[in-house]
């Protein structure tokens, strides 16, 4: 599978990238690189930035991503228009919580933003595969602005602009051209990750903190949405994928201590008390 293409400074760029032509400016977000390739069964293929997963599951910060590939991809649209299905590599972002809170109620699980064709040996043009995330139902990254002058780009006075995914700054932008050619230009902000502090408490008492009947309930709801039954694996799956996704800055912190063997144990029997209770 394509490895993920370099995304260098904005400082490090090849020359070639602001010496002429046109810019797509898209938003740079803080997720974890994912990747996906279709089998000609319509099997997913998933990847990260450094290994593929052909015969297990990803890790489990990438869970939510998975899912809402698999339930959302439209494989019978792509295999109707790919001849050669394998050849087509999707790149994007799965995402979850690093060092910025987004709205998780309106970002999803998973952006795309560039697909590689090996028969071409190229990324597919910028414009073509935003169009394709789209009809394959996939949402892309949000370009900030397409076709702006190169010539006119100035790293040092452009203005990051505001994130489509929550109510604060983005993260940054990638620069693209049409030759493939790429930088990334961060926001001081978020040119070094923050610190986080390590998280404290026992299996039970962070279980009573993150699987909240609220949660729960949103879950519940989200099945019902879907047509999907209420059953205990159904919510359960969904939850830790739910949690694990928001709270992923704390809850894999390099430091942390916790038993999540015992997390997830006790996310279980919340669960089951909700289920019994209420549903």
């Amino acid at each position: 599978m394509k490895k993920f293409p370099s995304l260098p400074r904005i400082a490090n760029a090849p020359p070639e990238l602001l010496d002429g032509g046109h810019l797509w400016l898209q938003e740079k977000v803080d997720g974890a690189n994912i990747r996906f390739s279709v089998a000609q069964s319509g099997m997913i293929v998933f990847g990260d930035r450094s290994r593929v997963y052909r015969t297990k599951e990803p890790p489990a910060p990438y869970h939510h991503a998975v899912r809402h590939i698999r339930e959302r991809f439209d494989r019978e649209a792509f295999l109707s228009v790919a001849d050669d299905p394998e050849s087509f590599v999707f790149f994007g972002e799965a995402m979850h919580h690093h060092t910025i809170d987004y709205d998780w109620e309106r970002t999803p699980s998973f952006l795309g933003f560039d697909i590689w064709s090996a028969e071409r040996e190229e990324f597919l043009p910028l414009d073509t595969a935003e169009r394709a995330f789209v009809r394959l139902k996939l949402d892309p990254v949000n370009t900030v602005e397409k076709e702006a002058r190169a010539v006119d780009f100035d790293s040092d006075t452009y203005e990051i602009p505001q994130s489509a995914w929550y109510d604060g700054l983005a993260e940054g932008i990638g620069v693209k051209n049409k030759n493939g050619t790429r930088a990334k230009l961060l926001h001081p902000r978020f040119r070094e990750v923050e610190e986080t502090v390590p998280l404290t408490g026992d299996p039970t008492t962070l279980a009573k903190r993150y699987a909240t009947d609220r949660r729960i309930e949103k879950i519940v709801e989200k099945c019902r949405d879907r047509e999907i039954p209420i059953t205990f694996d159904a919510v359960y799956d969904r939850l830790v994928e739910d949690i694990v996704r928001e709270e992923h800055k704390e809850l894999y912190h390099a430091e942390m201590t916790v038993d999540m063997r015992e997390f997830r144990s006790e996310v279980a029997a919340h669960t089951r008390k909700y289920l019994a209770d209420q549903v």
